[in-house]
């Protein structure tokens, strides 16, 4: 073969694509006779087996006349095809029905891609963790976390009721572009250099170095968040406070969202909704809520109107896996040094469906065990709702 021959062979190879790459150096090994496919072979290193079938399509007009680069049927078989129960296995191994059960052999390890091919291929499989992947992918499976929503006690008889109360009232209040909240208090954080669940990118083998026990530090103490979110708005307000989580930081919160935030949003609204859980700083048995609850409904003019969500359901509380579960990646795997640090990072805390976030500190000291007299609750301007007046009430204001 020529340096012609040559030069011209390895200029327009890499320009045709499989089945016409087979076809012309088929026709360039036939050009120079006995020994051309072993020539064409070491020059281009394609296979002599496929230059033969090139000469054996050339002989043949439908392998040339068809659009098809391979003919039917040709390439590798999906390991679905080849080992025909494989989904069934990998079916068998995540299905509920058989988790829990030590018979399982998946059962005392994680489900990992790799664990999950490894117990495959001791049953006589051949399967790699990435086909696993693949494999899972098209049965629709896809990583989870777990999810607080199992209760441990049996639920009240009217939890699906006061849920539908909840969203029928929050639509007629939304109709009428009046605010509705969700409100709750975020887990209370330890301030200094402390572990922080999560990663963030940093260089190879040079982790963030933190303290290895979490004792709280006196001179820095913790952080209370205490959250409001504008269900209508996807808007959110964090009240950071700095003492005990009490009903009267609850709706201090709340009252510090109005000013900032909600009478300029709603600068017509004369009712308010709020969403919150039984228990905690703004539970439903508590005395000093309401009272509070009365002091904001007299500043304020506003009517409030209060439901609680029912006993055991506070992961169904929207600020949960609207607002806080945002803020928790935002920071995760970085130490809450101080509270410019977890101010900074609640204000950065964003989402694809563009929630935003307003944080400020509060420096009030809120004292615990304050009681609350009868003659105190009788001024309290309240109307109980039909339905669960425990959960659902009005406070309005006293002129």
């Amino acid at each position: 073969m020529d340096k012609a021959a040559t030069s011209r062979i390895l200029k327009i190879l890499p320009l045709l694509n499989e089945k016409q790459k087979r076809l012309y150096l088929a026709a360039e090994a036939e050009s120079i006779g006995h020994g051309g496919v072993k020539a064409i072979h070491e020059l281009t290193k394609v296979s002599q087996t496929t230059i033969i079938q090139g000469k054996r399509d050339l002989k043949s007009n439908t392998a040339i006349e068809s659009n098809r680069i391979r003919k039917c049927g040709g390439g590798r078989k999906p390991v679905v095809t080849k080992q025909e129960n494989i989904k069934q296995e990998i079916e068998t191994l995540l299905t509920n029905k058989t988790y829990g059960n030590p018979e399982n052999p998946i059962f005392w390890t994680t489900k990992s891609l790799r664990n999950i091919a490894e117990i495959l291929m001791e049953k006589g499989y051949k399967i790699s963790h990435d086909t696993v992947g693949n494999i899972l992918k098209d049965m629709g499976y896809s990583l989870q976390l777990n999810q607080k929503m199992l209760q441990l006690k049996e639920s009240h008889p009217d939890r699906n009721a006061q849920f539908e109360f909840i969203n029928n009232k929050s639509l007629k209040f939304m109709k009428q572009r009046l605010p509705v909240i969700s409100v709750d208090t975020k887990k209370k954080e330890l301030i200094g250099n402390f572990k922080n669940n999560g990663a963030e990118y940093r260089p190879k083998k040079n982790p963030q170095m933190v303290l290895d026990h979490d004792f709280p530090i006196e001179e820095l103490g913790k952080v209370a968040p205490y959250g409001v979110y504008d269900i209508n708005r996807n808007e959110g307000f964090v009240n950071l406070g700095i003492s005990h989580d009490t009903a009267e930081f609850a709706v201090e919160s709340i009252l510090r969202w109005w000013c900032t935030l909600g009478k300029k949003t709603y600068p017509k609204a004369t009712k308010l909704y709020i969403n919150c859980d039984s228990g905690g700083s703004n539970g439903s048995r508590r005395k000093l809520w309401k009272i509070q609850l009365q002091k904001m409904a007299n500043v304020t003019g506003l009517e409030i109107h209060v439901s609680h969500l029912p006993p055991g359901t506070s992961k169904w509380n929207k600020i949960e896996h609207k607002m806080f579960c945002f803020i928790s990646k935002t920071w995760r795997g970085t130490p809450l040094i101080s509270i410019e640090t977890i101010i900074n990072l609640i204000r950065n805390t964003i989402t694809k469906k563009g929630l935003k976030i307003v944080c400020v500190k509060d420096d009030n000291k809120y004292e615990l065990g304050i009681k609350v007299t009868d003659e105190e609750l009788a001024q309290i301007n309240i109307v109980k709702d039909a339905f669960h007046g425990d959960w659902n009430y009005v406070i309005f204001a006293r002129k």
